[in-house]
């Protein structure tokens, strides 16, 4: 009888990671050298980071969960819980608690038909429409008439109910959920050998606070997804999928600069351009319709960034408060456009993206996809004049990726993630016990300075491949689809001759 195959080399973290060396004292010590791994038939390495994802997704509910508590308003009527700045005390705020409300999405209108001035009586200049991209749009306004259904039905029913606003935030929380555990499936399914590296992006602190503050869980997963369906070589499949996702958050759109760099390194373009054509007429499909039949609306998230000042977590504000400099514009009225910034901030990522470009020629080896995806991020958060919290978790999955390596990935994760506590108190104002500027554009800096040390290194283990922890185990990219062998043509089967 064959005996059965040894399982897959794979790295065992408690051997080569100091954090999991550390952590593995409290169940016995790192894994034993004369252990049997990947035998297990229930706990796997894929549920359990699943569940320690779960967990840490159920914390993350808890800590937003201040901001959906309801008390009975100066007419008795239940309202949410704001008072006194409790979402900034509690550091619970969150942009979808209050979505339901500031984009009407509980009228007959549709989303980017609707539309609403900021007090009755204002000009037409101040008319405001849904300035979110089309998938995270429609998605918000799906949750918002599930939520109106629920509360149709939950009092005849005797289901339990509260506020619109909670009931939206736990439909929008569950779904959210679901998708970041999709990103941390397929991180898991792109490093067969490296399987617990995903418990990064598990139990990161940036998942723990941020999946719930925004939108970005929608594009997150599906730019994961797009990535592991590209390594398994299913081009059109990914482009679908980087598609949607940058319908629901522009940023996605980004990733198909590396694969055209790669796909041109390499001598293999097809895979690249199909992944964009793929991408670009998905994007078209789900666009085009809003954008022909609401056109004002469906311009309002362009308008929306090109008017925008530079918001505190940006460079450009912290340059301006620590050294009184008045930006590229002047000072500027409230609403006027920064023309002279948006065209540095355009100006300053082309220029990142002709690094990137010079350094895929001079690569020793063709880069990976995941450092090359990392470092194009990167750079766009680093030189935009807007970089919300949430944001840091487009990077998230691309750095676990990039450059797994845990001890310096968790520190990063770690800075990033406290940059929500003097931001929480910035914005409650000293005047109501909140703290001032500075302690918060501070971390800013640092978040900005560990942001770029993870680029370095990236860049360097690019110059460098023995230095890359992925290319130790001796495969080459496993985020590039492996190319198609055609079997030679054998000799033409003689025909069996007819008695």
């Amino acid at each position: 009888m064959p005996s059965e195959p040894p399982p897959p080399a794979r790295v065992v973290p408690t051997w080569t990671e100091p954090v999991a060396v550390a952590a593995s004292a409290v169940i016995g010590g790192p894994l034993g050298r004369h252990a049997v791994v990947g035998r297990a038939r229930f706990w796997t390495p894929l549920r359990v980071v699943l569940l320690a994802a779960v967990l840490v997704l159920s914390m993350g509910w808890l800590v937003k969960a201040p901001c959906v508590q309801q008390h009975p308003g100066p007419t008795g009527k239940l309202a949410l819980d704001w008072q006194d700045g409790r979402q900034y005390v509690s550091m619970c705020y969150s942009d979808v608690v209050t979505l339901y409300s500031d984009y009407r999405l509980t009228g007959t209108q549709l989303p980017y038909q609707a539309h609403w001035n900021d007090e009755p009586g204002t000009s037409a200049d101040t008319v405001h429409y849904m300035d979110y991209p089309v998938v995270t749009g429609f998605f918000l306004w799906a949750t918002a008439r599930l939520t109106m259904h629920y509360e149709e039905h939950a009092a005849s029913g005797g289901l339990p109910t509260g506020l619109p606003e909670v009931v939206f935030f736990d439909l929008v929380a569950a779904c959210f959920a679901a998708l970041w555990l999709v990103v941390v499936w397929a991180v898991r399914r792109q490093r067969p050998q490296r399987p617990w590296d995903a418990v990064l992006v598990a139990i990161s602190p940036l998942a723990l606070l941020h999946v719930f503050t925004g939108t970005d869980a929608i594009a997150v997963a599906a730019v994961a997804g797009g990535l592991y369906a590209f390594g398994r070589g299913r081009p059109v499949l990914a482009g679908m999928l980087l598609g949607v996702a940058t319908a629901a958050k522009l940023y996605a759109v980004l990733l198909l600069f590396p694969l055209l760099l790669l796909g041109w390194r390499r001598h293999q373009a097809a895979p690249a351009l199909r992944a964009s054509v793929a991408a670009g007429l998905t994007w078209l499909v789900l666009n085009a319709p809003v954008a022909v039949a609401f056109t004002p609306g469906w311009l309002e998230l362009f308008r929306t960034g090109v008017r925008g000042a530079p918001e505190p977590d940006s460079i450009y504000f912290v340059l301006s408060y620590f050294t009184g400099w008045l930006g590229f514009d002047g000072q500027q009225q409230p609403g006027q456009t920064p023309v002279r910034l948006d065209l540095v901030v355009l100006g300053l990522f082309l220029v990142c993206c002709v690094g990137i470009g010079v350094l895929v020629r001079r690569a020793p080896q063709p880069p990976r996809v995941a450092s090359l995806c990392f470092l194009v991020v990167a750079a766009a958060l680093l030189v935009n004049k807007s970089w919300s919290p949430q944001f840091s978790l487009w990077l998230v999955p691309l750095a676990v990726l990039a450059l797994p390596r845990w001890r310096l990935l968790l520190a990063w994760m770690t800075v990033d993630a406290l940059v929500w506590v003097p931001r929480m108190f910035y914005y409650l104002g000293v005047d109501d016990r909140g703290l001032p500027p500075e302690p918060f554009l501070v971390m800013v800096l640092l978040r900005d300075a560990m942001v770029v040390l993870l680029g370095v290194l990236v860049v360097r283990s690019v110059l460098h491949p023995e230095t890359d922890p992925v290319r130790a185990l001796g495969t080459d990219d496993p985020d590039w689809p492996a190319p198609v062998r055609r079997e030679p043509a054998g000799p033409a089967p003689v025909a069996a001759a007819r008695s």
